[in-house]
């Protein structure tokens, strides 16, 4: 027979899996592409969507407080764009102007601070840039 110290114990395991698994973390956010292909040319415009996996929808509202787009998936780290923040439009899409140098495969890698969530998101999205 389980004592009345072992049934609080248990009772309060639960209690904290069922909050613990409630809450998001950062990992529960994901930035995807608006398009995957964009223009070999100074003034492109590329578009980040940023999701909650759990629910599938996009996340307005996020600060986007540090990015590089770089040409890191040909092997080109070093080889930077441009790059700066378009004014908002659909929510949950994070829009930019970049001055593409050379056709290829450029990352764009975001940081950002999500309402209600403590952790910083992190992601990469590749983007295909053609003449």
């Amino acid at each position: 027979m389980i004592g009345t110290y072992s049934r609080i114990a248990v009772l309060a395991g639960l209690a904290v899996f069922t909050t613990h698994a409630a809450l998001a973390a950062a990992t529960d956010y994901e930035f995807q592409p608006v398009s995957v292909e964009i223009k070999n040319d100074a003034g492109s415009e590329l578009g980040v969507r940023l999701v909650d996996k759990r629910t599938g929808k996009a996340v307005p509202g996020a600060v986007i407080f540090r990015t590089q787009l770089d040409m890191s998936p040909d092997g080109m780290g070093e080889m930077l764009a441009k790059h700066e923040a378009l004014p908002p439009g659909e929510p949950g899409v994070y829009r930019y102007k970049a001055d593409i140098t050379m056709a290829g495969d450029w990352a764009f890698k975001l940081q950002a601070k999500v309402p209600g969530e403590a952790e910083t998101v992190e992601g990469s999205v590749v983007f295909t840039a053609k003449d």
